[in-house]
């Protein structure tokens, strides 16, 4: 069984402020060394059930969070930043399952850790074929295009709840209970890296049986709708080729499938920095 572990940030056990997950402040490097230690402990989970590969993909900014020297020594790592995919670079269809580990919820979620989707300064709301999605939808529908399914999201309880109403039979793990957008309840790290290991164990070991979930597979050709946070943004992003202006903060366009749904969606937030 080959396994792709996607990893963000926000969503790790501890972390409620931007300096936590932003290099250059002083409590990043103690959280970077935190998230290493909870992808690893879904990696074992995974091994514990089975996998024979695992390869985990660095989606949180600039792709260059995990301390590679203290990663689990059995996975390969995509790291860095312009992969094409980006937060699941690497995703093809020999891949059995996905899990999406340190995960947020969408932008404008209520009791969610660092809500956003995508960019906390440029993107309001994202709809793929009129579905809100955020990060977990965008994603998961970029594995669904090759037939993988995601098998498990661990973040706060928003986050959870938010892959649970989208995505089918997923597993969750809960490390933090949202109280605010900058603050939480959380768990004792090693609580929460067991209960990473064993929804990760329990989501691998549904590969081959008849609880197996679906991929999230959207209607293809796709329309994706982009709000941004003001003006100025959706004038810029309007000159991608095929995007249409809505209104004053919204662009949307047509794709053919979503692989090039993704790289539009990317190049159009691109070019609305100011």
């Amino acid at each position: 069984m080959k396994i792709l572990i996607s990893v963000d940030m926000e969503g790790i056990s501890g972390v409620v402020n931007w300096d936590q997950v932003s290099p250059g402040h002083s409590e990043y490097e103690r959280y970077r060394r935190i998230m290493t230690d909870e992808v690893n402990a879904a990696v074992e989970g995974a091994f514990e059930a089975g996998a024979g590969e695992v390869v985990v993909t660095d989606g949180h900014a600039h792709g260059y969070n995990l301390l590679v020297e203290a990663l689990d020594g059995r996975v390969r790592l995509n790291s860095g930043n312009s992969a094409p995919l980006a937060m699941v670079q690497g995703i093809d269809a020999s891949f059995d399952a996905a899990l999406l580990i340190g995960y947020h919820a969408c932008a404008g979620s209520k009791n969610a850790v660092l809500d956003h989707t995508w960019s906390s300064v440029r993107v309001a709301n994202l709809w793929l074929n009129q579905k809100l999605v955020g990060e977990i939808g965008l994603n998961a529908a970029v594995c669904g295009h090759f037939g993988v399914p995601v098998f498990m999201v661990s973040g706060d309880q928003t986050a959870c709840g938010e892959a649970q109403a989208l995505l089918d039979q997923v597993v969750v793990a809960v490390v933090k209970q949202a109280t605010s957008r900058t603050s939480a309840e959380c768990l004792p790290l090693e609580v929460s890296r067991r209960k990473v290991c064993e929804a990760a164990a329990k989501a691998v070991g549904q590969i081959g049986s008849d609880a197996k979930p679906k991929g999230f597979r959207l209607s293809e050709p796709l329309t994706v709708t982009i709000e941004f946070t003001n003006s100025l943004m959706a004038d810029q992003a309007s000159i991608l080729p095929g995007a249409r202006r809505l209104d004053g903060r919204r662009i949307d366009f047509n794709a053919e499938d979503m692989l090039r749904a993704y790289t539009a969606f990317q190049a159009a937030v691109e070019l609305a920095r100011i």
